[in-house]
């Protein structure tokens, strides 16, 4: 399976009164990865779909493993876990160097934009996606 792999570099803003980074914002840091990664695929507001469609984040399993510091450079890889009718699930790593920092798994719905119930993710989006887990 491939892994897709975007650097952060933690700024003070990260970071708690002790100067390590605060615990949401490793959420973050993964939504900008699955955001690129979904970037690369051509989806310029990937949260955004044709058809009245959104992705949003259903569930979020995260562990974490030892702290990121201020000015830390990390690397917050992002692949797909598992690809369903109607989500992805994310696997996502913060590391340093070859420290695991944080990781999680990260279930993304597709849902209705009026209704918010769950909608089939559109083909062509399926099947890049389908592509990617196998290459």
């Amino acid at each position: 399976m491939s892994v897709f792999s975007s650097p952060v570099r933690v700024y003070i803003e990260d970071t708690d009164a002790g100067g390590i980074v605060y615990y949401v914002n490793y959420l973050k840091f993964m939504e900008r990865s699955r955001t690129e990664f979904l970037r690369s695929f051509g989806y310029d507001k990937p949260a955004i779909l044709d058809g009245g469609l959104l992705l949003v984040v259903h569930s979020a399993q995260i562990n974490y493993r030892r702290p990121a510091r201020l000015d830390d450079l990390l690397n917050v890889t992002t692949q797909i876990h598992r690809l369903a009718r109607t989500y992805i699930e994310f696997q996502q790593r913060v590391l340093r160097g070859e420290e695991l920092m944080c990781e999680g798994i990260i279930r993304i719905a597709c849902v209705d934009n009026e209704s918010m119930k769950p909608n089939a993710l559109p083909a062509s989006m399926h099947q890049q996606l389908n592509q990617f887990c196998h290459s």
